[in-house]
């Protein structure tokens, strides 16, 4: 009887530390890592501000846009006018499409100018490269990511 107690009042000591032990380890919930309906940066996509721009890829890169989000994809676009940063979304999303936008590719972009982090941006919502279009966000503005719909 006594062996019994020794054994359960063990099993429920190593039961604590294992709970506990994952508990601090457990960061909380994360969801769309930031990128989700109603977060800061998804308001500043301006409807309003939409506008289409063609250029050539420079560069590819991860990139956290704002402190506390997961990290989202990148380009650099060298169109006539400018070099402008463009976001596409969080990685988790974009990496797991099958068209792939690489370093040197003509793409067309249409999105909403913005400023990021002091620097002008352009928010996309939709990328053609070639004969493949990429829908980032639906007619109403929602990101193709979020499973949140009106």
């Amino acid at each position: 009887m006594r062996a019994k107690r020794i054994i359960g009042l063990a099993v429920t000591v190593i039961f604590l530390l294992t709970a506990s032990a994952a508990l601090a380890a457990w960061h909380g919930y994360r969801g769309s890592g930031g990128w989700g309906m109603g977060t800061q940066y998804q308001r500043m996509y301006n409807p309003a501000a939409v506008e289409t721009i063609s250029g050539t890829v420079e560069s590819v890169d991860k990139i956290t846009p704002m402190k506390g989000m997961m990290y989202g994809v990148h380009l650099s676009l060298k169109t006539d006018k400018e070099t402008i940063s463009v976001h596409l979304g969080p990685g988790w999303y974009i990496e797991r499409l099958d068209t792939k936008i690489e370093k040197g590719d003509k793409i067309e972009v249409k999105g909403s100018r913005a400023t990021v982090a002091g620097k002008p941006a352009i928010i996309a919502s939709e990328v053609k490269k070639g004969d493949n279009v990429l829908i980032l966000r639906d007619a109403s503005d929602i990101p193709a990511w979020s499973g949140w719909r009106r």
